[in-house]
């Protein structure tokens, strides 16, 4: 077994690890990046890269059966889940390889591809491809290992034929009936994609209702627009057991309500959250903690129990978005290269759920502001009301900003409609600026885009 010393260490090629492990490198530090599996981590591979790209496919479909409504006929559609497969293959794999491209070019980095594990706070071993295995050493360690889908522990389930968020994506033909068990992000945008592809789609969620942090109009909107979809909405459902039936396909037995039933389908979706990739990681050797879901404990600076470790991304809990731990890496950056701790504190944290029409959030929700202790003011306004979604006939939902009473200062705002993640990129910015929701009522939007619902949203407030 060989082994090499490093000035930098990073695990996992996610969203952190690729930029800071060109940025150290192009500095003159010495640089290894060591990927399990493929360079992109969870958002090129499995994530917001190929889900957002079936997305669009199933949005063309939505569109095509609307074709009416705008006076188009299109006649009859039908779904090549081949095609849209090797649409998605194609888009990861240019991704993925362009970025693995740029790693292997870059002086002072080298990418190693292997399973890595703490032997001790400074020295890690990697299980190669090959069967052989090899260490390193390093002055700076930063862990970006990521998440993993999250199966429950359902009597059955492990004997039973299941889908997860990648599986799911690799399927060649349109499932007759999916059944979803959750009813978070990753559930709702996949049902909402296989429901336009055809699939009839049951949705099963644990919780009284779906999306529990957002605002209850905001959870109750979704609801009313999936329902309108043509998917059925299970809440507060307690999945028993899971069978596969005789005749091909899957069956859940049921508890909604206190009434037990059992629902049959020809595919089961297991989207009930995620959980990290650190069993493997052998922490305990470099004395990292760990909370008790699995998460890295990190302080403001991303530093792990261990000083010289850091960790990024999904792997340390909270916010599990692309664009958190590219900000990861802007805090990390910054230590490393100048000294000078960089910090999450106080940062926002904004989002958007790709269901039709999106979700766009940032900030708090008004019942978070009232926790905080917040005198709050609302404006709220339905899409209706939105110039350009009625010319788009894209009029389904609505916006609500948050505002504190005391300073006219922005908490936060949900946004659900066309676009509605730029639109909440407009509001954030204002909130970067600490500027008055004043500013916004008052400002000169360009017409008819959909920004200029803000001066009408925020001319409301109460």
């Amino acid at each position: 077994m060989t082994s090499s010393h490093f000035n930098t260490v990073i695990i996992g090629a996610g969203q952190c690890g690729v930029p800071l492990a060109r940025d150290l490198a192009a500095s003159g530090r010495s640089t290894a990046l060591i990927e399990a599996k493929f360079v992109g981590g969870t958002c090129i591979n499995t994530g917001c890269t190929p889900t957002k790209t079936m997305v669009a496919s199933a949005r063309v479909a939505y569109l095509a059966r609307r074709g009416e409504d705008y006076g188009v006929h299109t006649g009859p559609i039908s779904i090549d889940m081949l095609k849209i497969r090797d649409r998605k293959r194609s888009i990861v794999e240019s991704f993925r390889s362009s970025s693995e491209s740029r790693l292997e070019s870059t002086k002072n980095l080298e990418l190693i591809h292997g399973l890595a594990s703490f032997k001790s706070d400074r020295e890690i071993l990697i299980d190669l491809p090959s069967g052989k295995q090899t260490s390193v050493t390093a002055e700076n360690i930063v862990i970006d290992t990521g998440c993993r889908a999250k199966i429950l522990e359902i009597p059955g389930l492990s004997g039973t034929p299941y889908l997860d968020n990648e599986s799911v994506m690799e399927l060649d033909t349109v499932p007759e009936h999916l059944l979803v068990l959750g009813g978070g992000y990753i559930g709702l945008e996949f049902g909402q994609m296989f429901r336009r592809f055809g699939s009839r789609v049951t949705v099963l969620q644990h919780d009284p209702s779906l999306l529990a942090r957002e605002d209850p109009e905001i959870s109750e909107a979704i609801t009313s627009i999936l329902t309108d979809d043509g998917i059925e909405i299970i809440l507060s459902a307690d999945t028993e057991r899971v069978s596969s039936r005789a005749g091909g396909g899957i069956s859940l037995e049921i508890k909604a309500g206190g009434i037990g039933r059992t629902i049959a389908g020809s595919h089961l979706l297991v989207a009930a959250g995620r959980e990290p990739n650190t069993r493997s990681l052998n922490l305990k050797a470099a004395d990292v903690k760990i909370d008790k879901h699995g998460y890295i404990v990190v302080n403001d600076a991303l530093q792990t129990s261990t000083p010289h470790i850091w960790a990024a991304g999904d792997v340390k809990g909270g916010p599990a978005f692309t664009h958190i731990s590219y900000d990861d890496y802007r805090v990390i950056k910054q230590t490393l290269l100048t000294g000078k701790p960089g910090s999450i504190k106080g940062r926002l944290v904004p989002y958007t759920l790709f269901i039709d029409p999106e979700l766009g959030r940032v900030g708090l929700t008004e019942a978070a502001a009232k926790e905080a202790g917040y005198t709050v003011k609302t404006a709220s306004m339905p899409m209706t009301h939105v110039a350009r979604a009625l010319e788009s006939d894209e009029t389904r939902g609505l916006m609500k900003a948050v505002i504190d009473a005391k300073t006219d200062q922005i908490l936060g705002c949900s946004f659900l409609g066309i676009e509605a993640g730029e639109i909440m990129t407009v509001v954030e910015v204002a909130m970067m600026g600490k500027l008055p929701y004043t500013s916004l009522r008052d400002a000169i939007f360009s017409h008819p885009g959909l920004s200029e619902s803000l001066n009408n949203l925020f001319a409301d407030v109460s």
